[in-house]
């Protein structure tokens, strides 16, 4: 079965560079795929959201690229990591080690072939980690969770603690419903990235994204 979904992984995603960050290629869904304007019943996957580079999910791979004494000889816990963009650059940056965490089985193994893809090595784990103590890890990073108010609750109530015990809690998002004004006052803004043309197009009209660190007070 794995050998089979991996396959399906590379039959229906292209290599694709065209993102923020560029020294990185990705197996990803994009508009020359055929998948990309394909009815549901000919997906062979179900909700392939790990076949899209999401907005604050690039802004997120981008800041630690970009500043990756943050993660160097640390343990790096990319929550929600779809394509494993977020461990694929925490290990770019020398991380102690990078750990793609996602609940979708075929997104771990999309995360391994990107990490194969972009020669590093990651951790992966499948178990839904939202409320865990995680006290392994020195840094955590969400990218596009904050999508809706019910679930940014538990999520932003679960990284405030895990900021209060000193762990670096790094957020990228686009402006999603979930982060409301009350909670950026939690935040401290590290960054701001415009999205590319494409990508502004692909995801409601988003012109940029954010990375936020969630304040330890």
């Amino acid at each position: 079965m794995r050998n089979q979904i991996l396959s399906q992984i590379i039959k229906h995603t292209i290599d694709s560079s065209a993102h923020l960050t560029p020294e990185m290629a990705l197996r990803l869904i994009t508009p020359q795929c055929a998948l990309w304007s394909a009815p549901p019943e000919e997906n062979p996957f179900k909700d392939p959201y790990w076949a899209f580079y999401w907005p604050g999910g690039q802004a997120t791979a981008r800041y630690i690229l970009d500043n990756k004494h943050l993660v160097k000889d640390r343990v790096v816990l990319d929550v929600g990591s779809g394509c494993g963009a977020g461990a694929i650059a925490a290990a770019m940056g020398h991380a102690r080690t990078a750990v793609a965490n996602d609940i979708d089985p075929v997104a771990i193994l999309a995360s391994q072939v990107n990490a194969q893809l972009n020669g590093v090595t990651i951790a992966t784990s499948s178990e839904d980690l939202v409320g865990a103590a995680c006290s392994d890890c020195d840094v955590v990073l969400v990218g596009d969770m904050l999508y809706d108010e019910e679930f940014a609750d538990k999520l932003f109530s679960w990284l405030t603690r895990l900021a209060v015990q000193g762990k670096l809690v790094l957020i990228g998002d686009p402006g999603r419903h979930g982060l409301t004004g009350e909670r950026r006052c939690q935040l401290s803004m590290l960054g701001s990235f415009p999205l590319l043309q494409h990508t502004c197009e692909e995801n409601h009209g988003y012109t940029d994204a954010k990375v936020w660190r969630i304040k330890a007070e």
